[in-house]
């Protein structure tokens, strides 16, 4: 139990050496929580919110065609789906809160893969458009997330 406790502290100890040596020499101690509120370090990922094979479909050629066309993408999207019984699928693909594309898929899945290639243009110029409007708009009163 004591040796146990030992290792504990040792795999501590190199842990906390490992991060001090990694910032900048002269520099104060970074805390975790002392982050900006839009740093991501999880970016440019395409998050699949689907439920049905049709869904999966459509997300997996989406995602396919964005990571092909912008493989440096550092912008997170997130493609959700909801079945219905009358429409097929409803398919929506945000980011940063705000729906960019909205579509109903039939279930035939014969234009899954012609609606996601027009999905990726629709998107990409949509935070494109975000991204320009808030290089531009600038206000002290509102957040980035709030533009």
């Amino acid at each position: 139990m004591r040796s146990m406790g030992l290792r504990l502290g040792i795999i501590i100890a190199a842990l906390l050496g490992a991060a001090a040596a990694a910032q900048e020499p002269g520099q104060e101690p970074r805390d975790l929580d002392q982050g900006r509120i839009d740093s991501d370090p999880l970016r440019g990922l395409v998050i699949g919110r689907t439920v049905t094979v049709l869904g999966w479909e459509f997300y997996k050629s989406f995602s396919e065609i964005w990571q092909a066309l912008y493989p440096d993408s550092q912008d997170t999207i997130t493609v959700i789906e909801r079945p219905t019984a009358q429409f097929g699928s409803e398919i929506w693909i945000s980011y940063d809160n705000q729906t960019l594309f909205h579509t109903f898929l039939s279930p035939a899945r014969s234009r899954t893969r012609q609606e996601s290639k027009e999905a990726v243009g629709i998107v990409h110029d949509g935070i494109e458009s975000i991204h320009i409007q808030r290089r531009f708009v600038q206000d002290a009163d509102l957040g980035p997330e709030e533009m």
